[in-house]
């Protein structure tokens, strides 16, 4: 079975999805739906906005998602079927619309909210956030116990790489330590501390936007970040979602849930691949390409 996986903040860069388009006019549908609700030109974002104003997070968050879709509409434009969908952290969003929780224009209002909440947030309480390498997470996560600070593991990303976030200070003392167990530590460029306590006025924000949208039972099987698993109970998606900022990402949970549910071919839709990656530093024996441009759907339908 196939599962369609969705890229997450930080992945994105200049000039996204821009042969894509090019080559399928068709595709500026989901472009102009995300301007209008954004409020501000995506196309002219994804293709020709520098860096730093790609890695705002009040741009990049619509940008990726944009994009994401793009390459999920190219691909099944070649034919592509799939059981399930799954994101990371805002990758959830083009999760749900691509199985039917909520429509394309509500999933960009929600972005549109969610980023908008998280970069007022982020000026408001400055944090970090460091990817964590060559040790389990239960040594991390007795390492940020043992800090002097607010410092905690919010993305269990792979066997082999933890993300932390906290206070700079904290961040800091914890890197520190880690060094001790000759672990590799790189620093993300993040505005402040995703899914910790430092995005808590994010949350409640986001939650006003969101209890105003409507949400249906998806169409093929989603799972989720919070919960590590397939999620079933859909009754409260308002609440979930914000909880979904302040909690940690637990992909490392769901990529086991998906091969136990039996999907064995992983596609990630969305700018560069992270999560492909992740998928191959953590499950064996599975299928995992990512696909975001036209040369990668060329190269992944021409050998199907």
């Amino acid at each position: 079975m196939n599962i369609a996986l969705f890229s997450g903040q930080g992945s994105q860069y200049t000039g996204m999805t821009k042969d894509l388009y090019e080559s399928d006019n068709s595709l500026s549908v989901i472009f102009d739906t995300a301007s209008e609700v954004i409020g501000r030109d995506i196309k002219d974002i994804c293709f020709n906005a520098d860096e730093s104003v790609l890695a705002q997070t009040v741009n990049s968050q619509p940008a990726i998602m944009t994009a994401s879709l793009v390459c999920l509409e190219s691909a099944k434009k070649k034919g592509f079927e799939f059981s399930g969908v799954a994101g990371h952290s805002l990758g959830e969003y083009a999760g749900m619309v691509a199985c039917g929780i909520v429509s394309m224009e509500d999933g960009f209002r929600l972005i549109k909210a969610r980023a908008e909440a998280m970069d007022k947030a982020a000026r408001e309480n400055k944090g970090a956030m460091s990817a964590v390498l060559k040790l389990t997470p239960e040594q991390i996560e007795e390492v940020c116990k043992s800090v002097d600070g607010y410092v905690v593991p919010v993305n269990y990303n792979s066997p082999q790489q933890t993300v932390i976030a906290g206070t700079v200070e904290a961040v800091a003392k914890a890197t520190e330590e880690f060094a001790k167990l000759k672990a590799r530590v790189v620093p993300l460029k993040v505005a402040s501390a995703f899914h910790s306590k430092l995005m808590e006025s994010a949350s409640k924000e986001f939650y006003e936007t969101a209890k105003n949208i409507k949400f249906r039972k998806p169409e093929i099987k989603y799972y989720s970040n919070v919960t590590g698993a397939e999620l079933t109970d859909f009754s409260d998606m308002p609440s979930l979602l914000a909880k979904h900022i302040v909690s940690p990402v637990l992909f490392t949970s769901e990529l086991n849930a998906m091969k136990n549910d039996g999907f064995t071919a992983f596609y990630e839709f969305g700018p560069n691949k992270v999560l492909t990656g992740l998928v191959k530093k953590t499950l064996k024996d599975v299928k995992a390409v990512n696909i975001e441009n036209l040369k990668t759907l060329e190269e992944v339908f021409c050998n199907e």
